[in-house]
């Protein structure tokens, strides 16, 4: 073994989209695994959000900003042996490249572990990977290297349209593509250079409509190699693997292909060298039928061809581990340190050791979760650019059942696979053509293929329009064909037995026999069909497993015996999407973990294959099964005992866990800590307003709506502007702030659906500064953390603003009345567990900085926003800077140990001397079509800490870490609103003194010029010659954007190019003023002033 006594593993940084909560639970294996073998771990990642950097994950954990200046700092802090980057994503894999051209590593004298730097560079550099493959003998597509646009015209005429375009050092396809004409490839290649770190792309011939599949590979130093898994994606090439529905074992591979696929595989990993976890694409030629319907005019010459090979732990390898239950990141992190694989025992099964290859006798489905529920006017094509945020998996006994089964998962408002859009069908109506649904790869595909078939459509037919093995067709057949019979015949046993086996949810069965789904479940408990569940062991039950690891089927054998003792059932947040991230599924492992201290045992139920919560040991028994009241019930049950069921938290779950609280408490379960009842009363508008009127707190007024007109007349009585959002969301889903009559119809009109059963809340919108909490009640006591106070001004919804803790700017009195209406609320709703609450303070500036005067703060008002009654998303940040492990002290609350017991006093938990900043990070660049300005409804994906002992420092380390600091002596272009003219005067001047060249828009410009700044005048007509504002922006002039938006949407759509811009180019764009003048400030200090430590070492050195 490598005599690597300290080790440093690079965490991936905050979740965007093609990067997200799988690497941090690669990560956090990987540390536990290092740790296990008495290796000093030393773990860096700039995410408050997750597990991984939890004091105790790692020896030292530093959240910190993830660049090569914060890593140097680090490792001349800490001196580390060996430095660990294959499981930090494509974050880690460059920040190694980037250390090693540096000549930080040979200063140093750290090793690189795991996989070499050249072999890093042999998979990641493109035209290094060619001549690889070339040299063993592996095909790979027609291609050629470009590094510049001049070059492109010789790429274009070699390889002939279409082709995919794939830079060189990127996550999830970032800046590719597909091209199918001149202009799009021009266009495409221009952003893969950009968005290479090394200028790079890979001009390849298109292999759209082969299949692709994936196989997950590991070696260790001694040249041992097993392959884990295979995967087939449903979706034929031309889809990103992360934005494609994938199957694992593959179902439609004859034994030679799957059998050539696995030798290649093996060439592959051997070839390069990589010891650890690889994951490796290839594309198959299709099935015949598929084949003739391509109509290809060129001559291939292989069966296959290899795609791309990850020399490090990817989304596949979580998705491949949970499938079959093999620990690749920690049987990788063992092989960074020189175990072989014979060497390292297999923990899941507890019996067989790593050298083993899984086995399976099931099938797992995985169904991307896309954010178009969040931006219904992005581009919803899919591409080589990977666009969903998360992604749910289920096991069956059948491809059909795990189908059925990951639908439902997917949470998408009790949509099933026969959901139908009202568009498609009012089209088919019209033209009785197929092409009225949308079978090319979007979103929808797998709704609009099931939509095919129910429109009578033959497997032929509908593979002619999308490519799609005939297989997977002929299994919706299957599906469909069974609720047609299912119509006419009698409800019995028999056909529910057989419903369920294909996948069939109660509801779905209760839709289709025209009866509810409360009689379908009566009907199958009077005839004992229940779910058994089967464990997931790796060897397909050959061997004794102990693995606490299972799924549902209809079959005989139940292997989940009840468990004994005390125990609680934990439901999960589902799959990560924006609004629900890995905030959750924290609190949800934090949650189970202290159940476990408690002598509790934790049952999780989650459907999502990325994160924490659904490894192996962090609970003490796991359902992988979707969080719907049909799934849930049917745990309770399997786990009932003469003592009854289990009681359940719904606190940890996001909202997707205090959706089922109200029908798990009708139908007689019990909720663990706060009741149905409290998360009712704060859930529904019109029970609030009474119980904040009844405590004498104030909250904008406003009431809840079921009709257009009565939602006209509240926006009468309060008065315009207002803010309007459906009830019961998620992540300000669907929520706006609008001016006027018109502006409001249109809302009610597009935005939500209003009826008695889906109220509008509309409240009057009251500018000012947003604060928030989280508190822990026990009946009793109430205990608050910290008060945060935001950055942004209200109207910018939480999860998208700064957040500064402890609220440096706010007065003692302001601090006062939060703490007190907190206590009141608390008290009063009977909250066990968590809660949190958004507070608007009116009067006063709504902008205060520690480094601006920001006038005298005098009888200002604090008004209630919202009360959550569960954890929210700032739980991590809070317990990361003050110290105090809120979930888990929330958890104990819940089993029943006050919070006097476990050695805390109630109120206000003593103010630390350190500052934290959270920031949002968002993934705009994927979406196309999405707009990115901030407002009322969430669009981050991600976040970062900046954690210091000033303000200035945090705030420098928290813009590094978001990728928002601005360069001094940048270029800058403004575009301000009317209203943000007046208050931008010290924006501008910092900007000038720090020698930054202004572009501004035409009254931007004059208001800066009046002043006496020099400044560039640019048109925003884009018809109106050159340049214009997207021109300084393409062409390199501006190094940052600063473009507020006002009240019209007019307005709004004429920044809209502003914007997107500025995001297809990569460059901060601020359009909040508030955040813009905070950048501007950290601007003007010395950015090398940053202090560079351990998250326990700032807790400590301030206590």
């Amino acid at each position: 073994m490598v005599e690597a006594m300290k080790v440093l593993v690079i965490g991936s940084g905050p979740i965007v989209i093609g990067q997200a909560a799988e690497f941090d639970y690669a990560g956090t294996q990987a540390c536990k695994s290092l740790m296990e073998e008495g290796i000093y771990t030393i773990l860096v990642n700039s995410n408050p959000a997750t597990i991984m950097t939890d004091d105790g994950v790692a020896d030292r954990v530093y959240v910190e900003p993830l660049n090569t200046e914060v890593l140097e700092r680090i490792i001349d802090r800490e001196r580390p042996d060996g430095i660990l980057p294959t499981l930090g994503g494509q974050t880690g894999l460059n920040l190694a490249v980037e250390l090693h051209e540096k000549g930080i590593l040979e200063k140093y004298q750290v090793k690189l572990l795991g996989t070499s730097l050249d072999t890093i560079k042999k998979s990641e550099d493109r035209e290094m990977f060619s001549t690889f493959l070339k040299d063993i003998g592996e095909p790979e597509p027609p291609n050629t290297i470009v590094n510049s646009l001049e070059d492109s015209d010789r790429a274009l005429k070699l390889i002939g349209l279409p082709v995919v375009i794939r830079p060189a050092y990127t996550l999830g396809g970032t800046g590719g593509g597909i091209a199918t004409t001149e202009d799009e490839f021009y266009e495409i290649v221009e952003s893969g250079l950009s968005a290479s770190p090394i200028n790079q792309v890979l001009i390849e011939r298109s292999l759209v409509g082969w299949k692709e599949l994936e196989y997950e590979v590991i070696r260790d130093a001694n040249d041992n190699c097993i392959t884990i898994c295979n995967m087939e994606n449903l979706d034929p090439m031309g889809a990103h693997t992360g934005d494609s529905i994938v199957v694992a074992p593959s179902q439609t591979l004859s034994d030679k292909d799957y059998q050539m696929l696995r030798s290649a595989s093996l060439r592959i990993i051997r070839g390069l060298g990589i010891e650890g976890g690889c994951n490796i694409q290839m594309a198959l030629r299709p099935h015949s039928e598929v084949e003739a319907n391509l109509g290809y005019e060129w001559p291939h010459d292989s069966e296959y061809y290899v795609i791309e090979v990850n020399p490090r732990v990817s989304r596949s390898s979580a998705l491949a581990s949970k499938a079959t239950g093999y620990p690749i990141a920690r049987v990788s992190a063992k092989i960074a340190i020189g175990k072989t694989l014979d060497e390292i025992s297999n923990r899941v099964t507890g019996k067989t050791g790593a050298a083993f290859e899984p086995a399976l006798d099931y099938c797992v489905v995985k169904i991307p979760r896309w954010p178009f529920d969040k931006f219904p006017t992005g581009d919803r094509r899919l591409t080589t650019q990977m666009k969903a945020t998360g992604e749910v998996m289920a096991i069956d006994r059948s491809f059909e059942g795990a189908l059925q089964k990951a639908v439902r998962s997917l949470e998408l408002d009790g949509r099933d696979m026969f959901w139908m859009d009202q568009t498609w069908i009012d089209e088919y109506k019209k033209t009785k053509d197929i092409n009225a649904f949308p079978l090319y790869p979007n979103d929808l595909r797998l709704w609009a293929l099931m939509a095919c078939v129910q429109e009578g459509y033959s497997t032929a037919e509908i593979i002619k329009e999308c490519h799609v093995d005939p297989w997977f067709i002929d299994s919706l057949q299957k599906i469909s064909a069974f609720r047609e019979q299912s119509r006419q015949a009698e409800l019995n046993g028999e056909l529910i037995l057989k419903g369920k086996r294909l996948g069939f949810s109660d509801k779905q069965l209760a839709d289709a026999t025209g009866t509810f789904d409360t009689e379908i479940r009566n009907l199958r408990y009077a005839e004992n069909i229940r779910p058994v569940y089967k464990m997931v062991d790796t060897c397909a039950a050959e061997f004794e497993a102990v693995t606490p690891y299972y799924y549902s089927t209809y079959e005989d054998e139940n292997e989940a015996i009840s468990l004994e003792g005390p125990k609680a059932v934990v439901i999960g947040s589902g799959p990560i999407r924006i609004g629900q991230g890995i905030e959750f599924d924290y609190c949800s492992v934090h949650a189970s973990r202290s159940l476990t201290e408690a002598g509790i045992s934790s049952i999780m139920i989650n459907s999502n294959p990325e994160t924490v919560s659904t490894d192996f040991d962090s609970s003490t028994r796991l359902y992988f099964e979707p969080l719907d009241d049909e799934s849930v019930m049917d745990i309770l049950e399997n786990e009932r005992t003469t003592e009854g069921c289990p009681p359940v938290v719904v606190q940890f779950g996001g909202q997707t866990a205090i959706n089922l609280s109200q029908s798990l408490d009708t139908n007689g379960y019990q909720i663990l800590g706060s009741t149905a009842e409290a998360i009712d009363i704060a859930s529904d508008r019109d029970k609030f307003e009474l119980f904040l009127s009844n405590l004498d707190i104030p909250k904008p007024p406003g009431s809840a709506v079921n009709s257009i007109s009565d939602a006209l007349k509240v926006a009468k009585d309060v008065g315009f502007p207002v803010v309007v959002r459906p009830s019961y969301v998620l992540g300000g889903r669907a929520m706006e702030v609008v001016n006027t009559e018109g502006e409001l119809r249109q809302y009610l009109a597009i935005a939500s659906e209003v009826s008695p059963d889906k109220k509008v809340l509309i409240d009057r919108y009251v500018e000012g500064k947003e604060c928030e909490v989280d508190a822990i009640c026990d009946g009793q006591t109430v205990l608050i953390p910290g008060v945060m106070e935001h950055i942004e001004r209200a109207g910018v919804h939480s999860g998208d603003s700064m957040a500064i803790y402890p609220g440096l700017n706010l007065t003692e009195n302001e601090v006062d009345t939060i703490v007190e209406y907190t206590t009141k609320i608390g008290l009063a709703l009977g909250v066990k567990g968590l809660m949190n609450i958004q507070f608007v303070i009116s009067g006063g500036a709504s902008y205060r900085s520690p480094g601006t005067d920001f006038g005298p703060v005098n009888d200002t008002e604090v008004s209630v926003i919202e009360v959550n009654p569960r954890a929210s998303r700032t739980i991590p940040f809070i317990s990361k800077v003050t110290g105090l492990q809120a979930a888990k002290v929330a958890t104990k609350v819940m089993t029943g140990i006050s919070i006097a017991e476990q050695g805390y006093k109630g109120g206000l938990w003593p103010k630390s001397k350190v500052i934290g900043i959270k920031a949002p990070v968002f993934s705009m660049s994927k979406l196309v079509g999405v707009d990115t300005y901030l407002s009322p409804e969430m669009k981050s994906t991600g976040e970062v800490m900046g954690i210091d002992n000033n303000f200035e420092s945090a705030l420098t380390k928290t813009l590094l870490a978001a990728n928002l600091n601005i360069p001094k002596k940048s270029g800058i272009l403004l575009s301000l609103s009317d209203s943000d003219k007046l208050e931008c005067t010290n924006l501008v001047k910092t900007l000038s003194d720090c020698g930054c060249e202004l572009f501004a828009t035409e009254g931007t410009a004059e208001m800066i010029e009046n002043s006496g700044i020099p400044v560039t005048m640019i048109t925003k007509k884009l018809g109106e010659g050159h340049p214009n504002v997207v021109d300084v922006i393409n062409d390199g002039y501006v190094q940052a954007v600063i473009n507020t938006v006002s009240e019209s949407s007019r307005v709004i759509r004429d920044g809209f190019y502003i914007r997107r811009a500025a995001v297809e180019k990569r460059i901060p764009c601020f359009t909040s003023i508030d955040t813009a003048m905070a950048a501007v400030e950290s601007m003007s200090d010395n950015l090398g002033q940053y202090q560079v430590k351990t998250t326990v070492e700032y807790i400590q050195s301030t206590s």
